[in-house]
């Protein structure tokens, strides 16, 4: 078992420049993959896209590339004459305002066209460096996600376990459901109808009819069925959706135990393995 949850980082160290790699996930039904790298890498982000999706198969994945170092590839042109004209000017602004400011360099440097950014060309050497750190991320972010799915697993088996142990009570409390409700019924009747008004075969008949309305032996049995399914396709992979199909089956048949048990122990039962259950469903959503 996997968590959609996940972190992985790697760094290598250039001569000139630091590249850092980051993956971070969180729960998505489809795999939402966004990647941010640096321009001068921008052209071989289909290649990590392809390595990325290749081992995650679900969740909102964000890829960053992070580039520190080498200001000298940085560095861009001055446009020398374009500087000169803009001082010239905004020199002339001043005077016509009365202003007495000489200085306007690091408003010029901010006027468009002033500064052109060199373009950097890739250097397959150094993305080769790069690509392998996005492997060694991708391989951190891969362990984080078991490790995660390990703690998600054993915490699914606990609470899968608890509704195991209350439907254990439930058959418990089940034979002497039909005793309590079969004496109720009767005192009941007596009451209302008097012992000689009263026919015991036809309250027999009738009797057999309203617990069979009300047993709940094919429910338990489903119910155990879908809770060992459950623990079985916990050991499959990507079986977060297929776990989820399972939890509502079970959820269905807790509640038909719930409806039919007319009895306060029984309910009392049913809710908690309904809060078991709504726990598992919550860390299902983490689950890939």
């Amino acid at each position: 078992m996997k968590s959609m949850t996940g972190f992985g980082k790697a760094v290598c160290e250039l001569p000139l420049k630091k590249i850092t790699v980051e993956i971070r996930s969180l729960n998505s039904r489809q795999l939402d993959l966004n990647i941010r790298m640096p321009s001068v890498y921008r052209e071989k982000e289909t290649e990590v896209r392809s390595e990325i999706s290749k081992s995650v198969e679900r969740g909102k994945v964000d890829v960053s590339i992070y580039l520190e170092g080498n200001t000298e590839a940085g560095l861009g042109t001055i446009n020398h004459s374009l500087v000169i004209a803009y001082n010239q000017e905004l020199k002339k602004a001043a005077e016509a305002i009365g202003d007495d400011r000489k200085d306007f360099l690091s408003l010029i440097m901010r006027m468009p066209d002033v500064l052109k950014q060199d373009k950097q060309e890739l250097d397959e050497n150094e993305w080769k460096e790069v690509y392998a750190t996005v492997k060694i991320a991708l391989s951190a972010f891969g362990k984080f996600r078991d490790d995660e799915g390990n703690v998600l697993s054993n915490e699914l088996s606990q609470r899968i376990e608890i509704i195991r142990i209350k439907l254990a009570e439930v058959a418990l409390l089940d034979p002497t459901r039909a005793i309590v409700i079969r004496e109720r019924l009767n005192k009941h009747l007596l009451e209302a109808a008097g012992a000689e008004n009263v026919d015991m075969n036809r309250f027999e008949q009738e009797l057999i009819y309203y617990l069979e309305k009300l047993d709940v032996t094919e429910e338990k049995v489903r119910l155990q069925t879908h809770l060992d399914y459950f623990i079985k396709t916990m050991k499959e992979p990507g079986a977060g959706r297929k776990l989820g199909f399972i939890a509502q089956e079970i959820g269905r048949e807790i509640n038909t135990i719930g409806s039919k048990a007319n009895d306060a122990s029984i309910q009392m039962l049913v809710v908690q393995m309904k809060d078991e259950l709504e726990k598992i469903k919550e860390q299902l959503l983490n689950v890939l």
